[in-house]
């Protein structure tokens, strides 16, 4: 079954080409269908996608650039380009990005049949190699135990300079792959059995994801588990959970298991396998998994990203600068921590940039559809974290400047009263009720206002005003909490701490000493 993914803005395109794909290849394949390149690259990162049908010309991310992104993941994509333009220009650009085939609209029902059978082609070629390529690992399964022992051992337990770990890492397949150590304390081994018995656990290991493994030392396997570059440490975590279920589940409920964090670069075997060791004697006796860092950390971490990540849009929906700024930097300083791996950052990104421009199309229906169109190359082009920070910050303010002008021709004067009313009294008791009163219109009228206005209700509108000035107390005076408590409109120093850590992962005292 081939997936096929078609890429159009325009629905009647779609429409023509799944009509004449269902009806020429019935039961051969899957149709996807996207209307913009962002949506293409989702369902591309989601699906394993083998086709992609893509119109060059569209609002927003261009086919050019979308493609190019998507190769980048998935480069064995067979890619077919559409254009309404027989130009020789964007045919050369199309396939130096890789792209199979060049075809100009209105498209050939004959050409689009025999385009997707010469990829057919192509992509059966390439899974035929694959195979070729699993054979012979196959019949190299006999020395490859002997082989990962000798490599495990020689990375952790030999200062001998001759030894060339490249040659391992090169006949693993291993050179540019990151990594985590899994230390195994097996109960009850049998010395008579023990080479039966790692190798029984040597294949549950490698049932879901290559792990190179040794042999045992007393009652102890060393595991090597190779990391995707794309992988979150979050997903490893998952990853590893489920293998060493697995291990319990077919084979002893008493296994003690110990993991370090994900390192990258050989130099770091042995400091990996002494975290995975002292992971392991904080197991239970009886059994169980302990992670040099710990999931509640790592669902923290993610659940911050996402909570600023969140923010970051409410104030750019409000046009707030300053809010975009204090939101941007938490969130990349939270993203940078998390993950090391700079191609993912990049995605993240080149997400949060992307999605900016669409909140601010859909609030600016006249934002000229060219707007960003470099993101994609400067963001593959820049390596350092902090020019990447301020280009995305350049991007965003670009997108709150637009929202701001517009904003400030047309806000309503009863929200523009209320604001400024609040922006001065937030140390007093501020209610709905009150609100509307001093605006001489209803609370139901006042909270839809709020709503459709700021994009957040009336509430949350002032708890997010209080947050702001208490980060700012605490930055630009010597107010102690108990003190910005009350200067920001709240009774309880208890409660202001709460929320506070809640939003910003740290609480009032540890951010001020932050800074």
């Amino acid at each position: 079954m081939y997936k096929i993914l078609l890429t159009d803005d325009e629905q009647i395109v779609i429409d023509s080409l799944s009509f004449i794909i269902n009806k020429n290849f019935e039961g051969q394949v899957q149709v996807f269908t996207a209307l913009s390149g962002t949506e293409a690259i989702e369902i591309s990162t989601k699906e394993d996608i083998d086709i992609i049908f893509m119109d060059i010309n569209m609002p927003g991310l261009s086919g050019l650039d979308t493609i190019s992104c998507i190769l980048k993941l998935k480069p064995n994509i067979a890619v077919i380009i559409l254009s309404a333009f027989d130009r020789f220009q964007y045919a050369q650009e199309a396939m130096n990005l890789g792209a199979f085939k060049y075809i100009t609209k209105p498209v050939n029902r004959n050409t689009v049949i025999q385009t997707i059978r010469s990829a057919m082609d192509l992509i059966d070629s390439r899974q035929g190699a694959s195979v070729s390529d699993t054979d012979f690992h196959k019949k190299l399964d006999l020395i490859s135990p002997m082989i990962e022992s000798d490599f495990i051992y020689a990375c952790l337990f030999t200062n001998d300079k001759a030894i060339d770990i490249s040659a391992y890492l090169d006949y693993f397949n291993l050179s540019n792959s990151d990594f985590c150590v899994i230390c195994l304390e097996v109960p009850k081994i049998d010395p008579a059995n023990q080479y039966e018995t790692f190798l029984k656990i040597r294949e549950i290991l490698n049932r879901d994801h290559r792990v190179l493994v040794s042999s045992f030392m007393l009652n102890r396997i060393i595991a090597l588990y190779p990391v995707e570059k794309n992988a979150s440490p979050q997903e490893v975590l998952e990853q590893i959970q489920k293998m060493i279920s697995n291990l319990s589940f077919n084979f002893s409920a008493g296994i003690r298991t110990g993991v370090s964090h994900i390192f990258t670069g050989s130099t770091d075997f042995s400091i990996a396998y002494n975290e995975a060791v002292a992971a392991i004697i904080k197991t239970d006796e009886a059994g169980g998994i302990q992670f040099a860092y710990s999931q509640s950390e790592l669902q923290d971490n993610t659940r911050n990203i996402e909570e600023f990540k969140k923010q970051l849009l409410v104030h750019l929906r409000q046009g707030d600068a300053n809010g975009i700024k204090s939101f941007l930097s938490l969130y990349t300083s939270e993203l940078f921590e998390a993950q090391k791996d700079l191609n993912v950052i990049k995605n993240n990104l080149f997400e949060l940039i992307i999605t900016a421009r669409n909140v601010t199309n859909e609030i600016i229906k006249d934002l000229p559809q060219n707007t960003f169109d470099n993101v994609f190359s400067v963001l593959s082009s820049e390596n350092d974290l902090t020019v990447l920070k301020e280009f995305t910050q350049k991007c965003l303010l670009e997108c709150e400047s637009a929202i701001a002008s517009r904003k400030a021709h047309v806000e309503n004067p009863v929200i523009k009263k209320v604001c400024d009313y609040l922006n001065m009294h937030l140390s007093e008791d501020l209610s709905l009720e009150q609100m509307a009163d001093f605006a001489n219109v209803s609370s139901f009228y006042l909270s839809k206002l709020f709503k459709e206005e700021k994009g957040v209700t009336f509430i949350n509108f002032i708890s997010d005003r209080r947050l702001e000035k208490t980060r700012d107390l605490l930055k630009n005076t010597d107010l102690s909490i108990k003190e910005i408590t009350t200067e920001v409109g709240y009774n309880d120093q208890n409660y202001l701490s709460r929320i506070f850590k809640n939003r910003y992962g740290l609480s009032p005292s540890e951010y001020r000493n932050s800074l």
